[in-house]
């Protein structure tokens, strides 16, 4: 039993580091990965290896190919469109349901959640900084929580990471960085949080796809950000 939590707790923590290296761009779209290349990177066994990389195939940040092994998802502008399609009506949905089913208890964590991210500085280069990533991630998440579907909320947060990805080599078109900007970023979420805390569901639906629409329109790199 104890070799099995320790096998567990490797496994979980290979997990934290590939998906953080993919995350950081350390790890290219595209990218095989080899169990014994990751198993010496790591210090870990090519067990833990195996047993990460297949929670990150459930996650979409890793793509299991038969007789190929595991590669990084690879980045294409189909794949962004089908992501945000996707992720615009999974997270309407959650949301609408955590609107509905949310108690006083969840309200407080939305709050709490959204003071957190509108305190935390973005960060002064093109990319925003970790800690605004967590606290945007941590918001989203607090917004659908109230969902008493766990299929539904663990699909959503699925999407989100893959999101994360396609962020991470991607930049936005001019008009949406003209359009887009900090003080805009911040308005539109706010008016989620006011729309959600009035339990007013048309309108948080309506904020909801407009802050997914903004993703539509970003143009891939194939090299990373500095």
């Amino acid at each position: 039993m104890a070799r099995e939590a320790g096998q567990q707790t490797r496994s979980e923590a290979v997990h934290d580091r590939i998906r953080a290296d993919i995350l950081g761009g350390r790890l290219r779209p595209g990218a095989r990965l080899k169990f014994p290349e990751l198993s010496e990177r790591y210090g870990v066994s090519t067990g833990a290896v195996r047993e990460a990389l297949l929670k990150l195939v459930a996650k979409n940040l890793v793509r299991s190919e038969a007789h190929h092994g595991f590669r990084v998802t690879d980045v294409t502008p189909r794949g962004l469109a089908d992501l945000t399609d996707a992720r615009t009506e999974i997270e309407s949905l959650a949301l609408s349901r955590a609107i509905a089913e949310g108690d006083l208890a969840w309200q407080a964590q939305v709050l709490a959640a959204h003071h957190t991210f509108e305190q935390t500085p973005r960060g002064d280069g093109d990319q925003p900084g970790e800690d605004w990533l967590i606290a945007h991630a941590d918001f989203h998440t607090a917004l659908l929580a109230g969902c008493a579907n766990p299929r539904l909320r663990n699909l959503a947060a699925s999407l989100r990471e893959e999101a994360e990805l396609y962020r991470r080599w991607s930049r936005p078109t001019p008009a949406d960085a003209r359009r887009w900007t900090d003080r805009a970023v911040d308005e539109v979420h706010r008016d989620l949080l006011d729309a959600v805390m009035a339990r007013d569901n048309e309108r948080a639906d309506a904020v909801l796809r407009r802050m997914m629409a903004g993703t539509s329109g970003m143009v891939l790199e194939t090299e990373p950000h500095e």
